[in-house]
């Protein structure tokens, strides 16, 4: 009987390079239960590209498959540091904690898969961990829900082993690498950059290198990979915080993470500190009936004053989907004193964003201008599934053929049909602050966005 992964072996024997079609042949591999197979596969797509999440995931996962736990472990804990990387590589590392008899951090580290994406909540793991949130009721006090691990309830308790702030990375991104946004880049130059290379100049004037920059505006638009850039701009170190290097079941323990991320930050300067989702730590005060998210908001802001240190090195970038639900008290001067709407880019814009995207895949005569033509409104995001599913229909094709084929411009202008752009949703919304909540003037560059579409 034939094997059913012939088709796709055959097409990596032409194609032997081919990191998306032998990544999706360990894919199949791994859902058919062959993961010694699977594993051999996902090692030589690493071997091609190192520094893919998403390989590193899959053979995590091999590797759990054959109870290679403390295997999995090892390259868990790796890949758990790196940013970028899946939510899910956090639920595969609780599972093989789980595996190793490591309970109370698989049960830590599940919490903080949840957190970051609901939807992998997997009820039949947690019930093996024992583990529960008490989240209504009687159950609930006023500092936050309280957690049930093997029917003790937790309480102030913490690993003094653990550390309370990631380690910081190099970022080898500049605005070379970052389509469009050329005036925004000019505005980070201005309030961020400039101040780092050319201190003396704005000490005489009374300004200190460092500050806060908020960056709002739709998903899929750019932000992280912006402030990555700035990173790398200056060549400073980057620490890109998201809410599970945060949050804490613990009492108090939050705020102390908090703090111990600013604390790298001022020991690393110059150093760009990066804040994803930033509404969902610093959200408003009045909108919090616990008081635990309250103490969060309250050393946020104290962290940004520098309050008994000084944060003079220390680029503060921030990124939200929402800045209606950010606390007032963080746009005062001296926090996050400039706030920078990131629209959609525009046609330019996409052209050289579908041309980085672009560049290492074998192409012919590539048309960027008339494809940026048909994909108003999209985001990088958006661009990115286009490239992605235009380059999936040629594997299909080759698949059949057992010819590979460059991309063309028919290729991606085919794709772009077949997607709406996901900017849509975030504007109804957005329209609705900027017209009827907007006292401020702060998505005055929301309304000038929409007039111009």
């Amino acid at each position: 009987m034939p094997d059913p992964f012939d088709g796709l072996r055959d097409a990596l024997r032409v194609s032997p390079d081919n990191v998306p079609l032998r990544a999706h042949l360990a894919a199949e591999l791994l859902r058919a239960r062959r993961a010694p197979e699977a594993e051999a596969e996902y090692r030589r797509a690493l071997a091609l590209s190192p520094r893919d999440a998403s390989l590193q995931l899959g053979l995590s996962e091999a590797f759990l498959a054959q109870g290679k736990t403390g295997e999995a472990v090892v390259a868990l804990e790796s890949l758990a540091a790196q940013p970028g990387r899946p939510a899910r590589a956090l639920l595969v590392w609780a599972k093989a904690l789980h595996a190793e008899g490591e309970d109370a951090e698989a049960a830590r580290r599940y919490r903080a898969a949840v957190s970051e994406d609901p939807d992998l909540a997997d009820d039949a793991f947690a019930d093996r961990l024992g583990f529960q949130s008490q989240a209504s009721g009687d159950d609930e006090d006023d500092d936050g829900p309280a957690f049930i691990m093997g029917g003790r309830m937790r309480g102030t308790t913490h690993d003094p082993d653990e550390p309370l702030a990631p380690e910081p990375e190099h970022s080898d991104v500049t605005f070379e690498d970052v389509g469009g946004m050329e005036n925004l880049k000019e505005e980070i130059r201005l309030k961020l950059i400039y101040p780092m290379q050319q201190p003396d100049l704005y000490r005489a004037y009374g300004k200190k290198p460092g500050g806060g920059l908020l960056l709002y505006g739709p998903p899929g638009c750019g932000k992280t990979h912006l402030a990555r850039a700035t990173a790398g701009e200056v060549d400073a170190a980057f620490l890109s915080i998201g809410l599970h290097d945060v949050l804490d079941m613990w009492i108090g323990q939050s705020e102390k993470r908090l703090h111990g991320i600013f604390e790298v930050a001022r020991d690393q300067q110059p150093c760009v500190l990066f804040f994803d989702e930033v509404d969902a730590l610093g959200a408003s005060r009045s909108d919090l009936r616990q008081s635990g998210g309250r103490h969060v908001v309250n050393q946020f802001l104290a962290e940004l004053d520098g309050v008994g240190t000084d944060n003079e090195g220390v680029l503060v970038l921030a990124a939200t989907n929402a800045p209606w639900h950010l606390d007032p008290a963080f746009r005062r001067p001296g926090r996050f004193d400039r706030i920078v709407f990131v629209p959609p880019p525009d046609r330019e814009g996409r052209a050289e964003i579908l041309g980085l995207l672009t560049r290492e895949i074998p192409q012919r005569d590539l048309d960027l201008s008339a494809v940026a033509k048909k994909t108003a409104e999209f985001s990088g995001a958006d661009l990115q599934a286009v490239v992605d599913t235009a380059v999936e229909a040629k594997l299909h094709s080759a698949l059949r053929t057992g010819t590979p084929e460059p991309l063309t411009t028919k290729d991606l202008l085919t794709a772009a049909k077949t997607r709406q752009p996901s900017t849509t949703d975030w504007f109804a919304t957005a329209r609705n602050h900027a017209l009827y909540a907007n006292e401020s003037g702060l998505y005055d560059d929301v309304l000038a966005y929409l007039k111009r579409r």
